[in-house]
């Protein structure tokens, strides 16, 4: 019984597609009055019966979508679908598996900008915002978020003039990373050397003037020294 009624089941299942470059069909061609015995539009349920004439139910619910379609030759067609309202906190475990969407566009950034004006919560069918934004993972509940690109590499910089001959300036912040691939020092425009000119550690910039030839040079009054940096 339970694998008839299985077979059942599954034969009302249509292929679960993804809809690209339309709108996604979210109702079918009967209306919300329709009755429960034949389907119910969206988050409603089927209703089937096994071989010894005991009705049972499928429902619809969780991110998934049911449309019915009344005008086929045969009768009524229920269709499931993905795509719809997540009435629960869903999880998919991709342990020693692969998760993938297959087929995405690639984002063209020549004429694709970066989205500067995406709102918290909006939907694909009613935001005004343009632009792209990136996907993230909140480590602490895996909730899938999005961020806008400019947020997704912070950077600084910071000027600073020495005051007299020999006397360095105070670089220093907060954000200025102790890694060198990300610490660019100038010194009226020219870049010095890392780890030569300058030592970083977290939050500042130690200058290191003179040293041997041909890496040896002085600081003067009202040199103007320049640090930019990426976290």
């Amino acid at each position: 019984m339970k694998n008839k009624f299985l077979k059942l089941g599954l034969a009302l299942v249509a292929v679960l597609t993804f809809s690209l470059g339309n709108a996604q069909q979210i109702t079918g061609d009967v209306g919300a009055g329709e009755k429960v015995g034949q389907s119910s539009v969206l988050n409603g349920t089927i209703r089937v019966i096994d071989n010894k004439g005991t009705k049972k139910y499928l429902q619809v619910k969780n991110g998934l979508t049911l449309l019915t379609d009344a005008t086929p030759d045969g009768g009524i067609v229920s269709t499931w679908q993905l795509g719809g309202a997540l009435t629960d906190d869903t999880y998919i475990d991709a342990s020693g598996a692969v998760f993938a969407l297959d087929g995405l566009e690639l984002v063209d950034t020549a004429t694709d900008l970066a989205s500067t004006d995406a709102t918290d919560g909006s939907s694909a069918a009613t935001s005004t915002g343009t632009g792209w934004t990136v996907l993230v993972r909140d480590e602490a509940t895996g909730e899938t978020k999005k961020i806008l690109a400019t947020n997704l590499v912070a950077a600084g910089q910071l000027t600073a003039t020495a005051t007299a001959d020999g006397t360095a300036p105070v670089l220093a912040d907060g954000s200025i990373p102790a890694v060198y691939q990300k610490v660019w020092v100038y010194r009226n425009g020219a870049k010095l050397l890392a780890n030569v000119d300058y030592t970083v550690a977290a939050g500042a910039v130690t200058l290191v003037p003179g040293g041997a030839a041909p890496n040896d040079w002085a600081i003067y009054a009202d040199d103007v020294f320049e640090v930019q940096w990426v976290n």
